[in-house]
């Protein structure tokens, strides 16, 4: 049994409420009507998770996307604790999003639910650039996608068998 990391014991994260939205179940007796809410939980400090609930009342949706968002947790490599090592293109869906690293100072250039999850991963300074599909759930699912595929100068290193010197020139 492979153990499991358990990031939600933390008592730091934050919480933001990206989307909450009202859905129908059409049944025989009428309509089923709930709402499903989608939540991104950071630490502000490379900790960052995407997760969806669906209950009767809102309340409820967020508890249960803030569970799942807990259970999503990623840890991301940030340079000198503001940006990102490299330029990355994230997809979900029909939705892409493209981040590249910034100057000191640039800020987080991002809009709607690409710049909650890049602000609650504690990105100080990146640029992005949203693609195709503006969902908010897939447009977040992207910018997740996009910072799980950045790697560090140093597992590039031992992936190509060099040293990291080599690597950063």
């Amino acid at each position: 049994m492979q153990k499991r990391k358990d990031f939600s014991k933390e008592k730091t994260l934050e919480e933001l409420v990206i989307d909450v939205k009202s859905v129908v179940k059409v049944n025989k007796g009428g309509r089923q009507r709930r709402f499903s809410a989608t939540v991104v939980v950071g630490d502000r400090k490379g900790l960052v998770g995407i997760g969806t609930g669906k209950a009767n009342e809102v309340p409820d949706a967020i508890k249960k996307a803030i569970q799942d968002a807990n259970k999503n947790m990623i840890k991301i490599p940030l340079i000198d604790g503001r940006t990102v090592a490299h330029e990355a293109i994230g997809t979900s869906g029909a939705a892409r999003v493209i981040i590249k690293p910034a100057a000191a100072g640039t800020g987080v250039i991002a809009g709607g639910s690409v710049r909650a999850v890049l602000e609650l991963a504690g990105v100080r300074d990146i640029v992005s650039k949203s693609l195709g599909a503006r969902t908010k759930l897939n447009m977040a699912t992207a910018a997740m996608n996009a910072l799980k595929s950045i790697k560090t100068p140093e597992e590039v290193a031992k992936l190509r068998g060099k040293s990291v010197e080599e690597i950063l020139g």
